[in-house]
């Protein structure tokens, strides 16, 4: 708990990506005097250059808790001090935890009320007379980090193939934070991005809204980082979206890793207006999926794989009709063989072989740049195995454009 980072300089880029995207709540990096051992410069960091070294304790501070007062080190955090007086978080939502999946203040799910401000636990550091309520009101707005909104010609997992090609299909904007470790996460300045304005729902969707007739298309989408994390704020965001675009032409469309997307989830985003919806399920082994998703815990990453696993059949066994469903499947030889590729796409074919399967090529990014991106000719080896296997709509992404369907 009392720890303090420190940068390695003959690892370090020298980008200073850190600077750029990290919500370091000393206001400035790698001082050992004011770090409040948060972490997020750790893992922001792309050339794995700082480490978290043991802090002697010096002294106690006085705050309060929902009312009542706590001594507590220290050059903490919130959650670490919370932690300290025995509140209970998790990676997972569960009851009577506070849930706090991204540790870079991108989500905000671990949010509690600062002297009346709504702040990320995880990254906002203690401070004499601080008082601190963890018991939300009901009428309060959430809010979390969303940015870099655009035209998107392609789309993502959970677009129709048939609307990909040349020109704008939709807008796509980008959460931050995510619940996931991927070493070659290539989205990782919005999954480690903590520094951005965080916005309401409301603010959020009318950007969207008039991002949408900036670029003259029907679709919304929103994905990562991982989108579903703060669930209060995505499901306020969609209704909000619903509400401004009433025409039919509307699609409102989630990119997810469905980790943490469980059936009643799944059930609320419907009733708040979500029409398409695009899981990832990567690997069928959870040593695979620890490999690609950098989750050490293996209890929580078999927890990660069967709730992404089972939202997919229960989205395609009640949801099927409704929604438009794409899956995503990761491929790079060095992370999944294709003979677990193979058998994924005998269980997906099992629960709907109709299903659109988009194959995404993982490419040497962030910490994991000396893997090889997958060549043409590979992905037209995995495309002609899912299509083997009786799966009519296979998409493989590759250097040259997508193969398929």
């Amino acid at each position: 708990m009392l720890r303090f980072a420190k940068r390695i300089p003959d690892r370090c880029s020298g980008y200073n990506t850190c600077e750029e995207i990290v919500a370091c709540p000393a206001g400035k990096l790698f001082s050992e005097d004011l770090c409040f051992g948060c972490g997020a410069c750790q893992l922001a960091c792309p050339g794995n250059a700082v480490r978290m070294l043991k802090r002697t304790k010096t002294k106690d501070v006085e705050i309060k808790v929902n009312a009542e007062r706590f001594w507590v080190p220290e050059r903490i955090t919130i959650k670490a001090a919370l932690e300290f007086i025995g509140y209970k978080f998790s990676s997972f939502p569960e009851k009577d935890s506070i849930f706090a999946p991204c540790s870079v203040g991108g989500c905000y799910s671990c949010a509690v009320l600062v002297n009346g401000e709504l702040m990320p636990s995880c990254v906002t550091g203690i401070k004499e007379g601080m008082e601190i309520s963890t018991e939300l009101p009901e009428d309060y707005v959430p809010k979390r980090i969303v940015h870099s909104w655009m035209g998107h010609p392609v789309g993502g997992v959970g677009t129709p193939w048939w609307l990909k090609g040349d020109r704008y299909i939709e807008v796509a904007c980008f959460a931050c934070g995510c619940n996931l470790r991927c070493p070659q996460c290539q989205n990782w300045t919005t999954t480690y991005c903590g520094k951005d304005r965080a916005l309401s729902p409301f603010e959020a969707a009318r950007i969207t809204t008039y991002m949408r007739k900036v670029y003259r298309v029907n679709r919304m989408a929103i994905s990562g980082g991982e989108s579903t994390l703060n669930r209060r704020w995505l499901l306020n965001y969609v209704k909000a979206l619903k509400e401004l675009n009433q025409d039919s032409d509307a699609r409102i469309h989630i990119d997810t890793n469905a980790t943490i997307l469980t059936r009643d989830y799944i059930d609320a985003l419907v009733d708040a207006g979500m029409t398409d919806i695009g899981p990832d399920l990567k690997g069928l082994k959870v040593e695979t999926f620890m490999r690609i998703t950098g989750i050490e815990n293996r209890e929580l990453a078999e927890r990660y794989l069967r709730t992404s696993w089972d939202a997919f059949r229960y989205l395609v066994d009640n949801y099927k009709e409704r929604l438009f469903i794409g899956i995503g499947i990761p491929y790079n030889r060095v992370l999944i063989s294709m003979e677990e590729i193979i058998r994924i796409g005998e269980e997906v074919a099992k629960i709907d072989d109709s299903v659109q399967v988009c194959v995404l090529d993982y490419r040497p990014e962030f910490r994991n740049v000396k893997i090889p991106r997958p060549s043409y000719t590979e992905m037209l080896d995995v495309w002609k195995a899912l299509k083997g296997v009786g799966l009519k709509t296979v998409i493989c992404q590759t250097s040259h454009g997508h193969i398929g369907p």
